[in-house]
C-alpha cells in the first residue's frame, strides 16, 4: 500500500480506528485535520488502492453479480477522468448525475473529483420540475444519465455535454468509450481544500429543498465523524440502503466505507422485499448494515432470528428511530441498533458508537471534532433545544454555504452558532434524545407536543406500521394530537382498530399527550422517504372546522371521558 499523500488526514483516520470504542479518548484526542490542499480521490483512494486487490464496490441484482477491487478502480476513475476531460469537462464545471447504483456512479464521482469538477448528485425518480429546478439553480452544463433517461433532457439547449450510461441515444456520448481513454491520470493543477466538491439538495420535509455546497474538505474530511460512527474497518462489507442523488449515499455508500478500505455492497431491487433483502445478506455475509427507519419497520415484520446473518454493526440514519424497534431486532440477532443524527449541510454530529452503553430511545453522543449545544428560545444554552454547532472554530464538516443564496448563507454561518432547526433533549450523561423538527412540534393545552414521541408509541400497536402526528385545530384546546396512520399487512381500517389504537396510546402517554383523533391513510413523502408533516399540517388546516376524513375517528366517538 503506498503511503498517504497527506499524513495529517491519515493521522486523524488511524487515530480514530484506533480509538474506535474508546468514545472519551476519541473526543478528547480528534482534531480536525485542515490542508491548504486537499483532493481525497488523488491524496488518499489512489494511495490506498494501489495494489490493493480487496473489493471496494459488490453491485448485486436479480440479472447480474458485480466486482470491482480498489485497484480497478482507481484505474478506470483515471480513465473517467480522461474521458471527461475529452468531452470538454474542466475544474469547476457543473455535472449532473442522475444514475442509480451502477458502477458507472463510483467510476464518474471519482473521475469529476479527480478533475475538479463540481458534481451534483440527483436521483432517478426526481419530478421534471425538481429536475429543472437543479439545472437552473445548480447552473449544469454537463450531464452523466442512463440511456433510457436521455429523453428528459432534451429542452436544455444549456447542456454542453451528455453522456449516457448502458445504452446508446442520439446526440449523446457513449460512456462506453471511456475504457478507451488512459489509465494514467495526471491533474491540470493542485486542489484546494476549500473548492467546491458537491451540490446537494435537500429533502426539503418542510420548505423548497436548499441547495448545499460541499468542499474538498468538508465532505470527505468531515465523514471521519461518520466513519466513527459506523464502526468501519478494512474488509468489511457495508451495506447502506439509500438511494443515490441524496447526502447519505455519499456518507455511507462512498467516502465513509472507501475511506477505511471496506467494500460497498448494493442489492439492487425495483420494488423492496425484506425476505429477499435479509437472504442476500445472509448468502453475502454482509458485515455492517445502515438502513432507514422505514426499512427497518419493514425487515422486523420478518422472522428476523431465522436468518444466520454475519452483521457485526447495525445503525439507523435518515429519521430517528423508534425504541421498539431497536428492542425487536436485539431480540432476534443480539445485535444494537445505533442511532445517529446529521443532516446534508454535515456529516455524523451526534451517534451511538461502538461500544458504547445505550440509552433507549436516545440518538447518542456528540461525535469526535463536533461541539454541540442545545439553545432556548432565548439564545441561551439549555438542556433542551435547538442543536447547534459551535463555529469558533466550525467543524470541517460544516458546509460553506447555499448556492446562490448569500443571505441565508450569512444566517446559518455568520454567528456563534450553525442552528440546525431540530430540537432536542440532553440528559444528565450528555446523551441527546431527538424531539422534532422546530416547525413540526406543537402545544396544546400550553403543553408542548412532540410528534416523534407519540409516533414512537403508535407503531408499538401490532396494526400500525407507520404515523404522522399534527396539531389537528379545536375550538376548546387551540389544537389536539391527530395522528394519520399507515397500517401493516393484514389489518383494515375500521371504527373498532381505531377506538382500540387510542385506547392503546392512551395507556401508554400523560393526559395532556393523548391521541385524539385518528385518520388512517397515506402519508405524503419526500423521493427520499421522509414524512412531509408539512403537507398533513396544511391540509389539515384548510379543512372545514368540525369535518372529517372519511376514515377519521375521535376520542369522543369511544369514550364519554374525552377530557
Amino acid at each position: 500500500m503506498r503511503l498517504p499523500v497527506n499524513p495529517p488526514f491519515a493521522a486523524a483516520l488511524d487515530f480514530l480506528l484506533a480509538n474506535r470504542e474508546d468514545y472519551a479518548a476519541a473526543c478528547q484526542g480528534f482534531n480536525w485535520p485542515r490542508p491548504t490542499h486537499f483532493n481525497w480521490a488523488l491524496d488518499h483512494f489512489d494511495a490506498i488502492a494501489r495494489g490493493n486487490q480487496h473489493p471496494a464496490l459488490w453491485l448485486v441484482s436479480a440479472e447480474q453479480e458485480q466486482k470491482l477491487t480498489f485497484a480497478e478502480l482507481a484505474r478506470r476513475s483515471n480513465q473517467t477522468a480522461n474521458f471527461l476531460r475529452e468531452q470538454g469537462i474542466r475544474r469547476g464545471d457543473r455535472v449532473l448525475v442522475m444514475l442509480p447504483n451502477h458502477i458507472a456512479l463510483w467510476e464518474i464521482m471519482l473521475g469529476c473529483m479527480k478533475l475538479g469538477a463540481v458534481t451534483i448528485p440527483c436521483a432517478t425518480l426526481l419530478a421534471d420540475d425538481d429536475l429543472a429546478d437543479r439545472i437552473e439553480r445548480g447552473g449544469v452544463r454537463h450531464i452523466v444519465t442512463m440511456a433510457d433517461n436521455a429523453q428528459r433532457f432534451a429542452a436544455y439547449p444549456q447542456i454542453h455535454t451528455r453522456i449516457a450510461v448502458d445504452g446508446q441515444s442520439r446526440g449523446w456520448t457513449s460512456f462506453a468509450d471511456s475504457h478507451q481513454a488512459s489509465e494514467d491520470f495526471v491533474p491540470d493543477g493542485m486542489t484546494t481544500a476549500d473548492d467546491p466538491l458537491l451540490l446537494y439538495f435537500t429533502s426539503g420535509t418542510t420548505s423548497k429543498p436548499k441547495l448545499v455546497v460541499h468542499s474538498h474538505a468538508s465532505y470527505p474530511i468531515g465523514h471521519l465523524s461518520t466513519l466513527y460512527w459506523l464502526g468501519l474497518k478494512a474488509g468489511d462489507i457495508h451495506y447502506n440502503i439509500s438511494s443515490p442523488g441524496w447526502a447519505k449515499h455519499a456518507w455511507s455508500c462512498f467516502f465513509a466505507p472507501l475511506t477505511v478500505g471496506a467494500t460497498v455492497y448494493s442489492y439492487q431491487y425495483e420494488r423492496f422485499d425484506a425476505r429477499t433483502v435479509l437472504d442476500e445478506m445472509v448468502r453475502c455475509r454482509v458485515t455492517s448494515l445502515c438502513a432507514p427507519p422505514t426499512v427497518w419497520r419493514m425487515l422486523v415484520q420478518e422472522d428476523l432470528a431465522s436468518y444466520p446473518v454475519a452483521l457485526r454493526e447495525l445503525v439507523g440514519a435518515g429519521e430517528p428511530l423508534n425504541p421498539e424497534i431497536i428492542e425487536r431486532v436485539r431480540h432476534a440477532w443480539g445485535l444494537n441498533i445505533r442511532d445517529g443524527y446529521g443532516q446534508t449541510e454535515t456529516t455524523a454530529q451526534i451517534g451511538n458508537s461502538p461500544g458504547q452503553p445505550l440509552r433507549s430511545g436516545s440518538m447518542g453522543r456528540p461525535l469526535p471534532g463536533y461541539r454541540i449545544v442545545l439553545l432556548d428560545a432565548n439564545d441561551q444554552e439549555a438542556d433542551e433545544g435547538e442543536i447547534a454547532l459551535a463555529l469558533d472554530p466550525a467543524p470541517a464538516s460544516l458546509t460553506s454555504g447555499y448556492e446562490g443564496d448569500p443571505e441565508r448563507t450569512s444566517d446559518a454561518l455568520g454567528g456563534r452558532y450553525y442552528r440546525t432547526g431540530d430540537v432536542a433533549v440532553r440528559d444528565e450523561a450528555g446523551y441527546f434524545t431527538y424531539i422534532g423538527r422546530s416547525d413540526d412540534v406543537f402545544k396544546s393545552s400550553g403543553y408542548r407536543i412532540s410528534p416523534f414521541e407519540l409516533e414512537s408509541v403508535l407503531i408499538e400497536h401490532q396494526a400500525v406500521a407507520e404515523a404522522a402526528v399534527i396539531p389537528s385545530p379545536d375550538p376548546v384546546r387551540s389544537c389536539v394530537p391527530k395522528a394519520f396512520i399507515i397500517l401493516r399487512h393484514g389489518h383494515t381500517p375500521s371504527p373498532e382498530l381505531a377506538g382500540n389504537i387510542i385506547a392503546f396510546a392512551r395507556q401508554q402517554l400523560a393526559p395532556y399527550k393523548r391521541v385524539r383523533r385518528i385518520e388512517f391513510s397515506d402519508l405524503p413523502k419526500t423521493i427520499s422517504g421522509k414524512i412531509r408533516r408539512v403537507e398533513l399540517r396544511a391540509q389539515e388546516q384548510a379543512r372545514t372546522p368540525g369535518s372529517r376524513g372519511d376514515l377519521e375517528f375521535w376520542e369522543e366517538d369511544f369514550s364519554d371521558d374525552s377530557a
